[in-house]
């Protein structure tokens, strides 16, 4: 896989922004932004990267290739 794989820097930002930066950055990428807690699948996915968001729409932790 080329491009980019994890984004720490976006830690705090907005969660829709976050995703365009992703998508921009690593085009084999689909960023789904979701709020804290959401249940998701657990396969591995090299085309998907979880933008984890808190209430207010803020990113909580680094979203990773996955």
């Amino acid at each position: 896989m080329s491009g980019k794989n994890s984004w720490p820097e976006l830690v705090g930002a907005n969660g829709e922004e976050a995703a365009t930066v992703i998508e921009r950055e690593n085009r084999n990428v689909n960023a789904i932004v979701l709020k804290d807690g959401t249940p998701v699948t657990g396969d591995f996915r090299c085309d998907r990267v979880w933008v984890w968001v808190n209430d207010y729409g803020v990113v909580i932790r680094t979203p990773r290739v996955g």
